[in-house]
């Protein structure tokens, strides 16, 4: 349940970063100064030519970066059960960096034009709408994960009955014990291509949550292994057929 701050704190930041990146889009100005500070340190010291995409990737990738804080909030409020389980201090400031860090880093491939006030339009390409396609397609199956694993815990009313861990089936859980990190995955992957692709940062990013949420993934899998001598033993931990 503490991964509730996580999601509480990126779609406070993000949001604002959001506002903060179409603001001068429909008041014709520039970035914040503090903004075009934060830029001249971390931003990329060479501008390709196409600067209207790269507006467009960022701002994309920055509104599906908070769309899925807030869905994954709203589902940890409203749909998952937890248990009692506790975080390491340690992790839990890790986490809360992060997602101050990773949506700095989706505003850092904005054109160094455009933050010094020059109008962009925003243009929609092909991968934009593959991105986004797999992105929804990622998150609706994460979601429907995430109901089955809050109903193990619950009656047919609703109602909470236990916090024991049980067997889920259906949907991606018939091919691997954690379709929801795989599906957290996909959709950082989504965000990739909406990228463009050819975004070296972003790929290092998804990279990063792969091997996160795949130590997590083997964890869990053994532990299911462990707990239940009927557990499905064609499941994998965390990719399917892998």
């Amino acid at each position: 349940r503490w991964f509730t701050h996580f999601y509480a704190v990126s779609v406070l930041w993000n949001g604002f970063l959001l506002i903060w990146l179409i603001q001068p889009q429909f008041l014709r100005g520039s970035l914040s100064s503090w903004l075009q500070h934060l830029h001249h340190a971390l931003g990329r010291a060479s501008q390709n030519e196409d600067m209207g995409n790269e507006y467009s990737s960022a701002l994309l990738v920055l509104l599906l970066l908070w769309l899925h804080s807030l869905r994954r909030l709203a589902e940890c409020l409203c749909i998952s059960v937890f248990s009692n389980g506790v975080i390491h201090i340690g992790q839990y400031c890790f986490g809360l960096g992060y997602y101050i860090a990773v949506g700095l880093t989706v505003l850092c491939q904005v054109p160094a034009n455009f933050r010094n006030g020059e109008e962009l339009s925003v243009q929609i390409c092909w991968y934009h709408i593959i991105g986004i396609v797999m992105y929804i397609w990622a998150s609706l199956h994460q979601h429907r994960c995430l109901v089955i694993l809050a109903n193990l815990r619950k009656n047919k009313s609703g109602k909470v009955i236990n916090l024991s861990h049980s067997i889920p089936f259906g949907d991606w859980f018939e091919r691997v014990s954690c379709p929801h990190y795989f599906a957290e995955l996909l959709v950082y992957i989504s965000m990739a291509i909406t990228l463009g692709f050819h975004n070296v940062t972003w790929w290092f990013v998804v990279m990063y949550v792969l091997f996160n949420q795949a130590l997590a993934a083997v964890l869990c899998h053994e532990f299911y292994q462990n707990k239940f001598s009927s557990y499905p033993k064609h499941r994998k931990a965390y990719i399917p057929f892998v």
